[in-house]
């Protein structure tokens, strides 16, 4: 099936209005969405990929109730 001179020039036309659509939708996108995909972006590009937080001790743990300094409670608010 052999498709006419016409045909083709529907084809192209339909072609490059799809494109078109789309780079305008893509625009689009970018436009609205800027400040959130701005501080993604700055994000991923402060990020180490290989660095894996699951392996790291957590820095800000809470201390537990067993401390090992010799301070006692009563130090602390001045009742001795």
């Amino acid at each position: 099936m052999k498709q006419s001179g016409k045909e083709k020039e529907n084809s192209m036309k339909s072609a490059i209005v799809v494109a078109g659509a789309l780079a305008f939708g893509w625009m689009t996108i970018e436009l609205a969405l800027k400040p959130f995909l701005k501080q993604a972006r700055d994000a991923m590009d402060k990020s180490d990929a290989t660095r894996d937080p699951d392996d790291e001790e957590p820095s800000g743990a809470p201390k537990s109730s067993l401390s090992t300094t010799t301070d006692d409670v009563s130090d602390r608010a001045g009742l001795k």
